[in-house]
């Protein structure tokens, strides 16, 4: 018996031993496969992006009507049937269909639209709808893998990798409104209104447009980041349409040479260019020439930034600018407007 006792605990932690080896070798070899296979985000992820097929009336000159598709894509944000997707691919539209991963087909209404940030909130009445996972842009970082979800040139639901290559982009010309994530993941006309997603499969850009001098994927895409899209169709579905402040002052960036060529009183802030009539900017008695080192206690040295700051508040709020004039400073209370309705250039 006593033999018996002295060899039962140390056969027992060899046998522990051994399951956790295996264990932790199956983990192991699991993070390997997952290391070289997409699989696991693209079957999170793709239920949620559909193709969106819109369809468009024409008259020619004999008085005949004739009508053309375009070809899109969108993401499933929530249960009850919101799609998010890019304005410019349902822009003018007498009908909408969604065509579902599942097979389903349904037709779409038209809940609103922001050409301001080229996007757009559809709304489809079907059961069980396989609603993405929302990510958080903000927390992404240039050299992150991701994945692109579309439907290019019509030929069917495609995911294609790549990275992050840039976060912010703000002057490329597309939009109003511009704070786009930069990828490398090929994307292709059709692509628009698909979905960036980590690999966690969770939504964190709306493909937008494509930088190219052949109309093909060249590496450069870019994606409007979902944080931004959540903020925008939250405010169409409130409100009917995106509800932005309003300051009325164009500004550019001042440099030292800029300061020095003009003789400024500082060589950092914004240079206001411009003032638009009855604004409340002009009402707040903002001048051009003047120059703005603050708004609400925030340096003013990027007027992207600035710009994003006043449209992300709201009509009627009270916002405290620190500005030079001449050679004397000064502060003034602003009451900002509502941003007056923009229409973007087609592209």
């Amino acid at each position: 018996m006593l033999q018996k006792n002295y060899w039962t605990p140390i056969i027992i932690s060899i046998l522990a031993g051994a399951c956790i080896g295996l264990a932790t070798l199956l983990i192991q070899e699991k993070q390997k496969i997952t290391q070289f296979s997409y699989a696991s985000s693209v079957q999170k992820a793709t239920p949620s992006v559909v193709n969106i097929y819109s369809q468009i009336q024409h008259s020619n000159l004999n008085s005949t009507s004739q009508h053309s598709i375009n070809l899109g894509s969108g993401v499933l944000a929530t249960k009850s049937g919101f799609i998010l997707t890019n304005h410019h691919v349902i822009q003018n539209a007498d009908s909408i269909v969604i065509a579902l991963n599942d097979g389903r087909r349904s037709e779409a209404t038209l809940i609103g639209s922001d050409p301001s940030t080229d996007l757009a909130i559809l709304k489809i009445d079907s059961p069980n709808l396989p609603n993405i996972k929302m990510g958080n842009s903000d927390k992404v970082s240039v050299g992150d893998r991701i994945l692109a979800i579309g439907n290019p040139f019509g030929i069917g639901q495609t995911v294609t990798s790549g990275i992050i290559s840039a976060k912010g982009r703000n002057s490329i010309g597309l939009n109003t409104y511009e704070n786009f994530l930069q990828t490398d993941a090929a994307i292709n006309p059709g692509n628009s209104g698909g979905a960036l997603v980590n690999l966690n499969g969770e939504l964190i850009g709306i493909s937008s447009a494509i930088y190219s001098s052949t109309g093909g994927s060249q590496g450069i895409g870019f994606a409007t980041p979902v944080n931004d899209a959540i903020a925008v169709m939250t405010d169409i579905i409130k409100y009917g349409e995106v509800v932005r402040g309003y300051l009325g002052m164009e500004a550019e960036k001042i440099t030292p040479l800029l300061a020095n060529n003009l003789s400024l009183a500082s060589d950092s802030g914004l240079l206001v260019s411009d003032i638009t009539k009855k604004s409340p900017a002009d009402k707040a008695g903002i001048e051009v020439g003047d120059i703005i080192l603050s708004i609400n206690n925030t340096p003013s040295e990027d007027p992207f930034q600035i710009k994003r700051l006043i449209t992300s508040l709201k009509p009627g709020t009270h916002i405290s600018i620190l500005g030079i004039r001449g050679q004397q400073s000064y502060q003034a209370k602003v009451l900002l407007e509502k941003q007056p309705t923009m229409q973007r250039v087609n592209h």
